[in-house]
């Protein structure tokens, strides 16, 4: 008994045997399989989808460990992008969180300063407490004026110390900055006038003073540049500020207290004016404006010795600088794609040569040049979809570990992850049309022969 192989164009092998003395038999037998695979093609037209992709996930399945040495780089590239997509996402939403807390009508103002060969080199003109006093009186757009003197002075209880930055400041302070109390209470407008020496901590001073529990100082005394401060309550946490330290190392205390007994000056480093609602932000900054050049006795050829600036504006430069960040992060991490697409090509370009008398009896037999070129494609393009949905994977646990394991701020939109997987299978479509366009282009009798 001799046998017959032929391998059709959707990879199904058929036997055709024959006995001896029976040749004639078989060579009809052979034709009738012949004529009845073209008919059918005839009929057909070309391969079915679903055959297609039959075919291509049986051949990845025949190299598993190639195939998923393959994936690897998709995989790590995708996790890359989606883990520092998902960082830059948590930064961003806590700007944003940080932006609706502060306010939008909170306006600081600063001395200018003055630059000589584009370096600072002093003020203008000081800020005093008569300017709070002028835009306290002649505002009709502000809700509250606040001034503001501060200095980095050391903060003493019993035998521990920290570094502080002391606050003098307006009983509205809280108000008007947007902080929170956590235990007891913010002086008053008469604490402030007897200038009475009491504090309010930040959250942070109250650790660097080596305490846990905001409870621990509240009512005792501190020694702030060499003077005794009661301590009557304790802030909330914030968080970093908009120049970039921490708004919880700081100590606020009376501002006439720290005028005459502490900073015994009447310079001001702030004035915070809060406008009376969002929609009167710009004719307050006017009014600022027109008032403070008034008090200075500014020309009219004079520039401003002051700056005004919006809360807003600190955050969105760094919601801008974020986002750079993110970016360049991101196109770092998808040169791993990249490297990816080129593996996935190569190895494409190996199953090629190694099915090239496979893919001259598929063409003899009628499988066109379009049937070719999708199944290889169809090939690439599992890999990466396989890749893109495993890397989608590994990058949402990497993000679970670096916010519940570091407490970082972690933020990914589902989007996101359809938009890795999508992006995996164009890497996949990319890189695969060369060996697909490659294996079409084959010409069969040249295939047949190669051994």
């Amino acid at each position: 008994m001799t046998g017959s192989w032929l391998i059709g164009p959707v990879g199904i092998i058929q036997h055709v045997e024959s006995r001896n003395g029976d040749d004639g038999d078989n060579g009809g037998t052979f034709n009738s399989c012949i004529g009845t695979h073209i008919e059918s093609r005839r009929h057909r037209g070309s391969m079915q989808p679903t055959e297609v992709f039959s075919v291509a996930l049986a051949s990845l399945r025949a190299n598993k460990l190639r195939s998923a040495l393959t994936m690897l780089g998709i995989i790590i590239g995708i996790a890359a992008v989606l883990a520092v997509v998902g960082l830059g996402q948590g930064a961003q939403q806590s700007v944003e969180d940080r932006l609706a807390s502060l306010g939008t009508t909170l306006l600081q103002i600063n001395p200018q300063r003055e630059r000589r060969g584009g370096i600072q080199w002093g003020d203008l003109r000081r800020l005093t407490f008569a300017d709070a006093e002028q835009l306290a009186e002649r505002g009709r757009h502000f809700a509250a004026v606040q001034p503001q003197q501060d200095r980095d002075l050391q903060v003493v209880y019993g035998s521990r110390n920290a570094v502080a930055s002391v606050v003098g400041a307006t009983a509205n302070f809280l108000a008007v900055r947007g902080f929170e109390l956590d235990v007891g209470r913010m002086f008053t407008s008469g604490e402030d006038r007897g200038m009475q020496r009491v504090a309010v901590l930040g959250a942070d001073v109250v650790r660097d003073l080596g305490y846990v529990s905001p409870t621990v100082l509240l009512g005792e005394n501190v020694r702030i540049a060499g003077r005794q401060f009661r301590v009557i309550g304790v802030m909330k946490a914030r968080g970093r500020a908009e120049s970039g330290n921490s708004s919880d190392r700081q100590v606020i205390i009376p501002s006439r207290t720290g005028r005459f007994r502490v900073f015994k000056n009447d310079r001001l480093n702030d004035i915070y004016v809060l406008a009376a609602s969002d929609s009167l932000v710009s004719l307050a900054t006017a009014e600022i404006h027109s008032i403070l050049r008034r008090a200075h006795r500014l020309r009219t050829d004079q520039p401003d010795d002051f700056r005004i600036r919006n809360q807003a504006d600190f955050l969105t430069t760094a919601a801008a600088a974020t986002e750079i960040f993110t970016y360049l992060l991101a196109g770092i991490a998808g040169v791993s794609l990249l490297v990816g697409g080129i593996g996935i090509m190569n190895i494409m370009l190996v199953s090629v040569t190694e099915r090239t008398r496979e893919i001259g009896i598929r063409k003899a037999l009628g499988a066109t040049r379009r049937v070719i070129l999708f199944q290889f494609l169809v090939e690439a393009l599992v890999i990466c979809v396989l890749g893109g949905i495993a890397g989608v994977a590994v990058g949402t646990g990497m993000l679970a570990i670096m916010e519940h394991g570091f407490g970082w701020a972690t933020t990914l939109a589902p989007e996101a992850m359809a938009g890795a997987v999508a992006f995996a299978a164009a890497v996949g479509l990319g890189f695969g049309v060369w060996p697909a366009r490659r294996a079409a282009s084959l010409d069969p009798i040249v295939a047949l022969r190669y051994e």
